[in-house]
């Protein structure tokens, strides 16, 4: 269970990476990116961010680039959220949820398959 100041640090950090994002996305032209979900353990040194990609065909592209950019997207935080002695590590996840949704609302509204007629059940 989280405590109250992991929550507290988690929706800190959420807003503040999102800012961070906002801007790095401009970078990337017509890319949106959306912190979606912040987990972070109970000693604060490591959080789990979780990014949903818009256009997901480009997660891959987007992902590596801020593999690279890891360290400098900290250093960023860090300088943003004064009030933290140390700046956790940051790991990011791919949250594809939204395309999970696309998936079966994709599914829901495509045509049924048609019956099987007598003479094609044998």
């Amino acid at each position: 269970m989280k405590s109250q100041r992991q929550e507290k640090i988690a929706r800190m950090l959420q807003k503040e990476l999102g800012e961070i994002f906002m801007l790095y996305a401009r970078k990337m032209k017509g890319i949106l990116i959306s912190v979606t979900k912040v987990n972070i353990t109970p000693d604060l040194s490591i959080a789990h961010i979780s990014l949903s990609i818009f256009p997901s065909e480009k997660t891959t592209e987007v992902m590596e680039q801020i593999g690279i950019d890891a360290k400098t997207i900290r250093y960023d935080l860090g300088r943003r959220v004064k009030n933290m002695r140390i700046v956790p590590e940051l790991i990011f996840h791919i949250d594809d949820s939204l395309d999970y949704l696309e998936n079966i609302d994709r599914l829901l509204k495509s045509d049924p398959p048609s019956p099987l007629t007598e003479e094609e059940r044998g």
